[in-house]
């Protein structure tokens, strides 16, 4: 593909979180799936909570009750959507509640779903379709998530740009001002792309996510089986603002990690200035059936109004939530609990997708 066809040459970039939201889809779980084994009733609350939140539900001022974001629901059949109706018809406003029959295997709309572009010269969406291998391969099948974005793409009738290159979504990270924040154990490892080189890598996030600086941390936190998704790293809350996670316990497996990555921001420059950097604690280690789960505060979801944030029961709830209160004081920071959800090693940022407005 000629630079003029991708769409950076086209003049698209990927969004910053922030920027105002059309909807957010998300991919309704199945019971068959592999995602919560024997825990599925027990994680329905905590999606209910997520829907609600995102629609502008419990709020008892006029203006605050407005919708964050509609939500797109990916539903396999007529039956899967009544599962999810079960859950979700007692909610008020289901006017901004809409599903849609793409069917996949399992819920991480981030990982398998679209990502948006945007541009500001004849303002128009696209979708970007990166290929999809389910984390190196990890959970077949997969084929019905890899199709995922082009059939959201045909039902919102946008153009669809193929790198050929696999990608998750929460592999990614950018401020919309052209930088972008990954990370070396998940985007270089040989189970996504072991024929392309770091710096074809690169190229191709350049060309067809319209970034300029490629910003890499290291290791991901333990029990990531996603091989180190930096949504669980280390987050853009602003341009040039970074949220990052810190274990405080030396004695844990994710303490030198994540030392090392907060080392790497600090001597990172966006646009030729310093990272502002804001340290987010870790809720203690999370132990189930021998596992450690992947908790992280850094998983939150910014939508129009509100910020989702994954809470453990934990001490460090209270702190996590008052540092992303300030980093987005126009909007409700909202906790929910999600010990349940971790059980699929993912929580808010995971399971949704934003769709940009334009």
């Amino acid at each position: 593909m000629s630079s003029n066809k991708t769409p950076a040459g086209l003049g698209y970039r990927m969004p910053a979180e922030w920027e105002p939201h059309a909807a957010t889809w998300l991919s309704w779980p199945r019971r068959e799936g592999i995602s919560f084994p024997d825990s599925f009733d027990r994680v329905l609350p905590a999606l209910k909570q997520m829907v609600a939140a995102l629609i502008g539900n419990g709020q008892s001022n006029a203006s605050a009750a407005r919708t964050s974001d509609p939500v797109c629901i990916n539903v396999v059949n007529g039956a899967h959507e009544a599962e999810a109706r079960a859950v979700l018809d007692s909610l008020p406003r289901q006017e901004c509640i809409t599903y849609y029959e793409i069917p996949t295997n399992e819920p991480w709309c981030r990982d398998h779903g679209p990502v948006f572009l945007t541009r500001d010269v004849d303002p128009r969406l696209a979708v970007v379709d990166w290929d999809y291998n389910a984390w190196g391969n990890k959970y077949p099948p997969f084929d019905q998530d890899e199709v995922v974005p082009t059939r959201i793409a045909e039902l919102l009738e946008v153009p669809v740009f193929y790198p050929k290159m696999i990608l998750e979504g929460g592999s990614i990270e950018v401020n919309g001002a052209g930088a972008l924040l990954t990370s070396e154990s998940c985007l270089l490892n040989k189970n996504r792309n072991p024929n392309l080189s770091r710096e074809e890598i690169e190229q191709r996030l350049r060309s067809f996510l319209g970034v300029n600086e490629i910003l890499w941390l290291g290791d991901g936190i333990e029990g990531d089986d996603t091989d180190g998704h930096i949504d669980d790293l280390a987050r853009f809350v602003s341009q040039n603002k970074v949220v990052t996670v810190v274990e405080e316990n030396s004695d844990d497996a994710n303490y030198k990690p994540l030392q090392e990555n907060l080392a790497r921001l600090r001597e990172m420059r966006v646009g030729g200035r310093k990272l502002d950097i804001e340290l987010l604690p870790m809720p203690k280690k999370i132990v189930r059936e021998g596992m450690r789960m992947p908790a992280s505060y850094a998983n939150f979801y910014i939508a129009n109004k509100v910020v989702l944030v994954p809470t453990f029961a934990d001490p460090a709830d209270k702190m996590a939530l008052s540092i992303l209160s300030k980093c987005f004081p126009n909007r409700r920071v909202i906790g929910i609990d999600c010990r349940e959800l971790i059980w699929g090693l993912g929580t808010f940022h995971c399971l949704t997708q934003q769709q940009p407005a334009v």
